[in-house]
């Protein structure tokens, strides 16, 4: 049998960062498994207790996974602290194509990005533009504040 994982991202509002993530990631919401209408009542038919099981909890998908098969599973769960450090992980968003492409196509390709990305709340933290090295990269904050870089 396969080794098989999942990304799980800590944070305040699942619905919110699925949200976010989906568009970015161009993945969908995961629906509920077969006979159950929400992921609550899936959870629900597990045996979870209520008392972990927040308010809205499962009522909108908290995961997301990606149609074409080729990315991992994420799970956006909730938990009651913030953020207070800086990731120990990260995504990179590789849409610039690598460096197969003429790096002045790259930084366009990887500043469009970063500006759709602005429009659905992120915010940019650094630009890293090293045209003498061949690298361009954009590094964020998603909504809650997680670092990713666009490169």
């Amino acid at each position: 049998m396969g080794n098989t994982w999942q990304i799980v991202v800590d944070c305040a509002a699942p619905q919110a960062m699925v949200k976010f993530w989906a568009q970015a990631l161009h993945y969908v919401p995961e629906p509920a498994p077969e006979g159950h209408r929400t992921w609550r009542t899936y959870w629900q038919s597990m045996g979870v207790p209520e008392d972990e099981l927040p308010p809205g909890a499962g009522e909108i998908p908290e995961s997301l996974v990606d149609l074409q098969g080729g990315g991992p599973r994420i799970w956006f769960q909730q938990v009651p602290e913030s953020k207070s450090i800086k990731n120990r992980l990260h995504l990179d968003l590789l849409v610039g194509g690598g460096r197969g492409v003429r790096f002045e196509q790259r930084r366009q390709t990887v500043t469009d990005e970063a500006e759709r990305l602005v429009g659905l709340g992120a915010t940019v933290r650094a630009v890293h533009d090293m045209p003498e090295m061949g690298h361009f990269a954009i590094c964020m904050f998603d909504i809650e504040g997680n670092e990713f870089d666009i490169v």
